[in-house]
């Protein structure tokens, strides 16, 4: 099922579980099984270093197992980079991120789109378009199924506020939003944190992007250490402020379907915990 759209609300890991014996992608997805969760995020976030057979194997696994996947694209990635090869070499990394990424029978690639430096929103909405329509046209042409999900950041310096990740995906086909929610929290110093606030982002997606779009979504949440200038660092659920049970209750309220990918420090125990406190309610 790994590069299905999920017919439910699957909970797994950022990268593989804290609890696999070995790192590898494979023994992560059969950690996933053994606890009991649904999904799990392949980290590519240093560079996209596995090769085509590799990446079958992780595809047979996923399927085997029925588990679901999606990847995180490098971190070294910048739309709006004002030097040429800098810009060329995060194309080449998303690119290159979602051909590996599908070859595993992920669907979903997750990515930091871009930073403003001195650029307005509108600017930089406008360049960041403009490659990824292009992009998604190249991943059409060579048969690269894969979905583009620019993520909501957590630093107000970066491109990916709720609004900018969701207009770009209502422009471009083939692009939908990652929703951090911690990020969100950092994002605003201390605000998306209630069942209210979360509700309004849900209505937002179903507003902007119809209610095929909160059956197909893909979120990450985890706690979060955050002050003025946004995000600061990751942290366990119960170390952190972040109201994960409302988040939940709202997901669970507007029948959001996808996948829930927690990049706490304690990625297996925290995604257990979400699993766990979503079916008590």
């Amino acid at each position: 099922m790994s590069s299905k759209k999920p017919a439910t609300l699957l909970f797994g890991t950022a990268g593989t579980p804290r609890g696999s014996l070995k790192g590898t992608s494979v023994s992560g997805i059969e950690r996933i099984r053994d606890v009991g969760l649904g999904c799990m995020e392949l980290e590519f976030v240093r560079g996209v270093k596995m090769g085509e057979k590799s990446a079958k194997s992780v595809h047979e696994k996923a399927d085997k197992m029925n588990v679901g996947l999606s990847v995180h694209a490098p971190y070294y990635i910048n739309l709006n980079s004002a030097e040429p090869e800098k810009l060329d070499a995060s194309i080449g990394r998303i690119y290159a991120a979602s051909r590996i990424g599908s070859l595993c029978g992920a669907r979903s690639i997750v990515f930091h789109p871009a930073y403003y430096q001195d650029d307005t929103s509108e600017r930089v909405q406008e360049k960041v378009s403009v490659i990824l329509k292009t992009l998604t046209a190249r991943l059409d042409d060579e048969g690269i199924d894969a979905v583009l999900r620019p993520e909501t950041t957590g630093k107000p310096t970066q491109f990916g506020s709720l609004n900018e990740t969701l207009l770009l995906a209502s422009e471009i086909e083939r692009v939908l939003p990652c929703i951090d929610f911690a990020h969100l929290h950092a994002r605003s110093n201390g605000a998306e944190n209630s069942y209210e606030e979360f509700c309004k982002v849900l209505a937002i997606v179903e507003e902007t992007l119809g209610k095929e779009a909160l059956c197909d979504m893909h979120m990450h949440v985890s706690g979060i250490e955050y002050g003025e200038k946004g995000e600061r660092n990751h942290l366990n659920l119960e170390d952190s402020d972040l109201k994960y049970a409302e988040l939940l209750r709202a997901l669970k309220d507007f029948q959001v379907k996808g996948l829930i990918i927690c990049e706490s420090p304690d990625n297996e125990g925290d995604a257990l915990l979400l699993q766990r406190t979503f079916a008590s309610l």
